[in-house]
């Protein structure tokens, strides 16, 4: 159970050692389907029968939605996979919304993760973009839903506070720290696909701590 991600030990050498090969760079969602070598519907368990937590982080747009699932074993973080999924500009608004949809779909399908972390939508000057944003947040959130995966929301105050400890923490700041965190060469592009990683991350550290009781009562 997720709950129970503190007591989570050490994922074995040997399937750490495959995971990293397959997955430590970043990839499109074409590749998403080699996931399923590693995942089944209940939590997954490595060979000692010890169980890991999955977390699908999603960063939503219409023109770009960031995506990355982050592996958590109690001590340690390991990506298993990130990515960016677009949509050109002079695509009709609906079929926009419909690959979105469909890419969602797919990456929850083969990655089945333990839980999915969003972030909130924040109003923005642009009333056209922010409308747009929320139509496409809603069929991400539908397409998750769907599959019956746990879905936990977010705001970039709440990511930036538990992600770097600093509620007015920059981007880049965020971005480097969630590189630290991940132990990747390099902060992912587009920045969207770090932004999706950080969410995960914030989940994962926030869940099964104080810090989930001061989120759901929304003192961050």
């Amino acid at each position: 159970m997720i709950e129970q991600a503190g007591i989570f030990k050490k994922f074995q050498p040997v399937i750490l050692k495959k995971i990293k090969k397959m997955f430590m760079s970043n990839f499109n969602i074409n590749l998403v389907k080699n996931l399923s070598i590693w995942y089944n519907k209940t939590p997954q368990t490595d060979v000692s029968g010890r169980e890991i937590m999955v977390i699908l982080g999603i960063d939503p747009g219409y023109a770009i939605v960031g995506w990355g699932i982050v592996n958590f074993t109690g001590i340690s973080y390991q990506p298993l996979g990130f990515g960016a999924i677009t949509t050109e500009a002079n695509m009709d608004f609906n079929k926009r919304l419909e690959f979105i949809y469909d890419s969602i779909s797919r990456i929850v399908t083969k990655s089945k993760p333990n839980a999915v972390a969003i972030e909130k939508l924040y109003f923005q000057n642009n009333q056209k973009t922010a409308i747009n944003v929320a139509q496409a947040r809603g069929v991400i959130l539908l397409s998750v839903q769907q599959q019956k995966i746990p879905i936990f929301e977010y705001t970039p105050l709440q990511i930036k506070t538990v992600v770097t400890g600093y509620g007015k923490a920059k981007k880049p700041q965020v971005m480097e720290m969630t590189r630290r965190l991940l132990h990747l060469k390099e902060v992912p592009k587009p920045d969207d696909t770090a932004d999706a990683l950080a969410v995960a991350l914030c989940h994962i550290q926030a869940n099964g701590s104080g810090v989930r009781q001061i989120l759901a009562q929304g003192r961050l």
